[in-house]
Order: C-alpha cells, then sequence, then structure tokens
C-alpha cells in the first residue's frame, strides 16, 4: 500500500513539473516569436498578466482612465523593448516592472503620486496581521467591514510614495520578495527593511487615526 501511495505521488509530482516545464517552453515560444514581430505571440503573452497589470495601475494612480492610461503606454514600451528582455526574470515580472515604473513616471509629471481586507506588519521577529473578519453577512457587519477597510486605505494614502509602493506590492499584490526586488531593481535586503519600516509606519498611522 505505501508503495502505491509513493508511486502514485511521484507519478503527480512528474505531471506537475511536465505542465511547468510545458507551460515554460510555450511561454519561450511566444517570446520568440513576439521578438520576431508576431503580435498575435505578443498579444497571448499580455493577455496572462494584464488583469494584474491593471490592478496595480490602478493602485498607484486611483483612476480608471489614468489606470488603462499607464497600461497602454506599458504595453507599447513593452513591444519596442521586448528584444532586449534575455529572460533572467519571468516575463510578468518584467511587465509589471515596466508597469510601476510608467506609473511612477505618471505621478511625478502629475506631480501628486487589491482592495485588502488585511495589512501586515513586522512586530519585532513576528509578523503580526490586522485583520477585518468576515464571519457575518448582515448589513451592519458588512457596513463595518468597509469602514474598517476604508480607514486602512485612508491611512496608506498617508505614506510616503516608496512606502505605500512596497505595501501595495507586498501586501496588497503579493509579490514575493525576489520579485519585488526584480520589479524596484533592489537587493532582496533593502526589500525587506523597506517592508518593515512602511509596515511600522502604517501601523503608527492607524493607530494616530483611530
Amino acid at each position: 500500500m505505501d508503495g502505491i501511495t509513493v508511486l502514485i505521488i511521484s507519478n503527480n509530482i512528474v505531471l506537475e513539473k511536465d505542465i511547468e516545464m510545458s507551460a515554460d517552453s510555450k511561454e519561450k515560444q511566444l517570446i520568440k516569436k513576439a521578438k520576431m514581430g508576431d503580435e498575435n505571440s505578443f498579444e497571448s503573452l499580455i493577455l496572462g498578466c494584464q488583469g494584474r497589470a491593471y490592478n496595480i495601475a490602478l493602485q498607484y494612480l486611483k483612476n480608471e482612465d489614468d489606470a488603462l492610461d499607464a497600461l497602454q503606454e506599458s504595453f507599447i514600451k513593452i513591444f519596442r523593448s521586448l528584444k532586449t528582455f534575455n529572460g533572467d526574470s519571468k516575463f510578468d515580472t518584467w511587465v509589471y516592472r515596466i508597469v510601476v515604473n510608467t506609473c511612477n513616471d505618471m505621478l511625478r509629471k502629475n506631480n501628486s503620486r487589491k482592495n485588502t481586507d488585511s495589512i501586515y506588519w513586522n512586530d519585532g521577529e513576528k509578523e503580526a496581521v490586522l485583520e477585518i473578519p468576515d464571519s457575518s453577512n448582515a448589513p451592519e457587519d458588512l457596513y463595518d467591514k468597509k469602514e474598517k477597510r476604508d480607514h486602512i486605505l485612508s491611512c496608506l494614502e498617508k505614506l510616503n510614495p516608496e512606502q505605500k509602493e512596497i505595501i501595495i506590492l507586498r501586501d496588497i499584490h503579493g509579490f514575493t520578495y525576489e520579485e519585488i526586488s526584480e520589479i524596484l531593481n533592489c537587493s532582496i535586503g533593502t526589500v525587506k527593511s523597506r517592508i518593515n519600516r512602511s509596515r511600522l509606519r502604517l501601523r503608527e498611522t492607524l493607530l494616530e487615526q483611530s
């Protein structure tokens, strides 16, 4: 029985690896064709990450029209610079980096800089979480939850651009340290220290505004 179980698990692992390799191989083929000017291949690549890219732009710019403009400008930049993509990072991570840079450019020009139900911070050596519970669907509970979420997002807006940026990428969109390092072009150590400082500042702001 144990032997059969191990065999099944082993087969599942092989199957998962085959799927991952197949997807990776397909993406590489699409990138290769897109670099040669195949617009259909480029569209297929973009379709896989445009939803998350739009949500990132919307969190930065707080306006649907501006987010769409940023997305369109980003995709033009991506198409024009596709030949410079060398595969050192994942394709979608490379896309998100360009989207973030485009949003920051737009914010600078305008002289300004997943809604979430939870915000995290590092408290000493432990990671804590400020969570809005969803234990009831009663109207009064839903209203209270919305009020708390709005309060968190309002406090998030009070952070400086660098602090807000790192919270958006890590705690709202769930990027890994490695992905954020690639998106922001900084070391993983820098990412971790920025996250800790930004979570602490957000916590202080939440306490001040409570």
